[in-house]
């Protein structure tokens, strides 16, 4: 409501209200229902899920909706409704292992353990844009028969092929790999509780990008892959996945776990050489990324940036950018505040340089306090 002291004030805002929602519910095309945002555009979906941090596909569907397709305005729509809901449980820890898989690959091995599963994707798909005269005509008999002469019948999975083991337990039989793993198990840092700031736990980095804006964070990973000379690094990506995991919470009565639900993730581990003076050059460094939905652009940052942050940024400024300045709503809310009207900023700007420049014309020297920013805003 910062423009209630403008000019129209509060009747301003409110027409600017009004004219959003007669231009996004009144439009010519349909009404475009939940479940055919959540069917249609789950890819963005999945991201307002994942910024907001909160698994609910069809809350996440109406945010996006609401927004007009800005996925930062629907995560910030997404997080403030949450924001409002009592926290009845703590789900319990839930090993990845156990992740039925929608899609696996595994680019640095030609044949790991189980299949390789390229599941829904358009990578190896042409960027061809259709243009559809209309919506998709329902498929006749003839047309059924037709594709499936044309098209070879993708077999059903099997539970094992559904759950292959990690290539990553490859690497550990052979000894491969410097493990990070220590003895005990703290708890999590909680970044929805209290803010991380630097130094910072592991749990605490990784949280704060699995929250954060997905630009940000893929800008951020390739910024730090890039040498001086802009010669990109040696970087190996070692499995993909993307699957449903089983949510568990304990029973209030028995105090035993139970399935309540399931929920959708993007895993990713990166492999990195080790060749620094004090490192281990006989293995690989493993880089670790978990977000929600289905988002692999952002857990292949994630992975490449834990190894980042924990050979080259503890307490520096790559874990700073990590936890200060990747959240989308941290940062764009900060943007966005400059629409606000900053008039009293901007006239003691003007008086500082129309008083510095009365100064230089009378060949006085300039006042020490006429050359020193403000530093803050009047809104």
């Amino acid at each position: 409501m910062g423009y209630s002291g403008a000019r129209g004030g509060l009747e301003a805002i409110l027409a600017a209200e009004d004219l959003v929602r007669r231009k996004r519910d009144h439009a010519p095309a349909p009404w475009a229902s939940t479940e055919q945002i959540t069917a249609r555009f789950r890819l963005a979906v999945d991201r307002v899920m994942g910024e907001a941090g909160l698994y609910d596909e069809p809350t996440a569907a109406a945010a996006f909706r609401q927004a007009e397709g800005d996925t930062l305005e629907a995560s910030h729509l997404l997080r403030a409704q949450r924001s409002t809901l009592p926290r009845l449980a703590v789900s319990e820890a839930v090993d990845p292992g156990e992740m039925t898989v929608l899609r696996r690959i595994v680019p640095a091995f030609r044949e790991p353990d189980g299949p390789q599963l390229l599941g829904r994707t358009s990578d190896y798909t042409g960027r061809l844009l259709e243009r559809p005269e209309g919506p998709p005509e329902p498929p006749t008999e003839e047309s059924a028969r037709t594709e499936v002469t044309e098209v070879t019948e993708v077999p059903e999975r099997t539970e094992e092929q559904r759950s292959p083991r990690r290539f990553l337990d490859l690497l550990r039989k052979l000894d491969l790999v410097s493990e990070g793993r220590t003895g005990d198990d703290p708890e999590p840092h909680d970044i929805t509780r209290k803010p991380a700031r630097p130094p910072a736990d592991r749990s605490a980095v990784l949280a704060a990008m699995a929250r954060a804006e997905s630009g940000a964070l893929v800008a951020l990973w390739y910024r730090s892959v890039l040498g001086p000379d802009g010669d990109v690094h040696e970087i190996t990506l070692g499995e993909l996945r993307h699957g449903r995991l089983p949510l568990r919470v304990r029973h209030p009565h028995t105090g035993n776990p139970v399935t309540v639900g399931e929920f959708r993730v993007t895993e990713a581990e990166a492999i990195e050489d080790l060749d620094g003076a004090d490192e281990d050059r006989t293995r690989f460094d493993i880089g670790y990324g978990l977000c929600f939905g289905h988002n692999e652009r952002k857990a292949i940052a994630m992975a490449n940036l834990d190894i980042a942050n924990r050979r080259f940024g503890r307490s520096g400024p790559l874990e700073q950018l990590l936890l200060l300045t990747v959240d989308g709503l941290d940062s764009g809310g900060f943007l966005e505040h400059l629409k606000l009207p900053h008039y009293v900023t901007f006239r003691s700007m003007v008086e500082r340089k129309q008083a510095m420049r009365a100064a230089a014309e009378a060949g006085e020297d300039l006042p020490a306090r006429a050359a020193e920013p403000t530093g803050k805003d009047c809104r």
